[in-house]
């Protein structure tokens, strides 16, 4: 197989991109075997004006923005995006396929390369990402390259290239003096080899959610359930005085076909079972803290973000101690696009909670099961109903603690949070595959 090489035509005369640590770790690079990515495979978003935020749909092909660029390898789902097939034809060169890898240009994200998988498939990229083709090179290859690009050396090597100083930025062009080391073709399978495995550890992680999310709608009957979609219903008017609620969304109709499915089993209302129930601590924060801070940003789709929560001190830590979020509490997103979602903190380390996350603690109640609960149509359903109507969206302890829940049998809890507490460590294995597959690269070139 053969590799782009070329001198380099960079021209720069700041200080940054001469600091002893980057400059040596890049001439380290270029006095191995070493290769480039064509230029002509490196592609930068489309403006802007080439499509407007109207055009953002809730299902097509995925459109990445820096927001779904967090950590490495991986494109977060999380507030993902799409745009139409028509759109995505009209803006063919940004197109990007399985395999392919996408970098934020400007913002805090930058220098994390993620990687288009076998969920994603194919995709297009927003004006402030840079998308890297890799259709010329083999999969062993492509997963190397992905791999040597986040490790510490393709970190380094990225955030030299970096210009401006109001606002920092890559250029389509940096990425292509980018100098990766070339290894045998046995080594690079054997990376691909960790990348597969953390690929299959994914796709078993989410299916053992979808089984517990599967066996807990089964059991409740609404597995294949959808609510009716009138156009009007009938209220008295001590319906209006008891909720005090005006807003005709309140009394939508599939909301009562919910709560007659769930009359049918054991149902409880979080305020039955609440130990605590109130929001957060705004907290002062410190980059070089100790304790976590979670934000709601950091509540995801399949977990928590523990890798990147915020920091505080002893002290702040200390003042709050309503805020002190303990194993097994059940936190959630309360202000926001994301109300409602909600996510268990299962780490002993100590940690609080800020002011826009709800922190629930529960009892005879499993809290991994109750989250379930609050994650699939059940509560959001209920979620739905508490926000609607109000300019700014907001989820409160009291609406929480009105929630109805549905209290399974313990063995089916127990169950169900056997199946989320595996898919998380398959989720957590996965992580730890591609670090390993970091360390192996970072480890082939400092033995060269």
């Amino acid at each position: 197989m053969s590799f782009l090489k070329k001198e380099n035509r960079t021209f720069r005369i700041d200080s940054n991109f001469f600091i002893k640590k980057s400059l040596s770790v890049d001439n380290k690079i270029k006095s191995m075997n070493h290769f480039y990515i064509s230029e002509e495979n490196i592609v930068s978003g489309p403006f802007g004006s080439s499509l407007k935020s109207d055009a953002y749909l809730n299902a097509g092909v995925p459109f990445i923005r820096i927001e779904n660029i967090k950590n490495g390898f991986s494109i977060s789902t999380d507030n993902l995006i799409y745009i139409s097939e028509f759109d995505n034809s009209r803006l063919k060169s940004s197109q990007l396929f399985e395999d392919d890898l996408i970098l934020s240009k400007v913002g805090n994200t930058i220098g994390y390369y993620a990687r288009v998988d076998s969920n994603i498939k194919n995709c297009n990229i927003s004006e402030n990402n840079i998308g890297i083709k890799l259709n010329s090179y083999n999969r062993d290859v492509k997963h190397y390259i992905m791999t040597f690009l986040n490790s510490k050396y393709g970190n380094i090597l990225t955030l030299r290239r970096i210009s401006g100083n109001a606002q920092p930025k890559l250029n389509v062009f940096d990425i292509s003096e980018i100098p990766i080391p070339q290894f045998n073709e046995e080594f690079y399978k054997k990376i691909s080899d960790k990348i597969i495995k953390a690929d299959e550890q994914k796709q078993h992680s989410k299916s053992l959610y979808s089984q517990a999310e599967e066996l807990l709608l089964g059991k409740l009957g609404l597995k294949d359930w959808r609510p009716k979609n009138t156009f009007h219903t009938t209220k008295k008017f001590s319906d209006f005085a008891q909720s005090g609620r005006l807003d005709a969304e309140y009394y939508q109709p599939k909301y009562d076909d919910l709560f007659e499915r769930l009359q049918k089993v054991d149902c409880k209302t979080i305020k039955e079972i609440q130990i605590i129930n109130y929001r957060g601590f705004q907290p002062e924060y410190v980059e070089n803290g100790k304790i976590d801070v979670i934000n709601s940003k950091h509540i995801l789709e399949d977990g928590l973000d523990y890798e990147n929560f915020e920091k505080t001190d002893e002290v702040s830590f200390n003042n709050a101690v309503r805020a002190q979020v303990k194993y097994g509490d059940i936190l959630t997103y309360t202000t926001g696009a994301n109300i409602g979602r909600t996510q268990v903190y299962l780490s002993e380390k100590k940690a609080m909670a800020s002011n826009h996350v709800n922190m629930l603690r529960v009892k005879d109640v499993n809290p991994i099961y109750l989250a379930l609960v609050l994650n699939s149509k059940i509560g959001r359903m209920q979620t739905e109903k508490s926000s609607t109507g109000s300019a700014q969206v907001e989820l409160y302890p009291d609406d929480l603690a009105s929630f109805i829940i549905p209290i399974l049998p313990e063995a089916i809890q127990t169950k169900i949070a056997s199946l989320i507490q595996q898919s998380f460590e398959c989720k957590a294995q996965s992580k730890q595959l591609l670090e390993d597959a970091k360390r192996m690269v970072e480890s082939e070139i400092e033995k060269n």
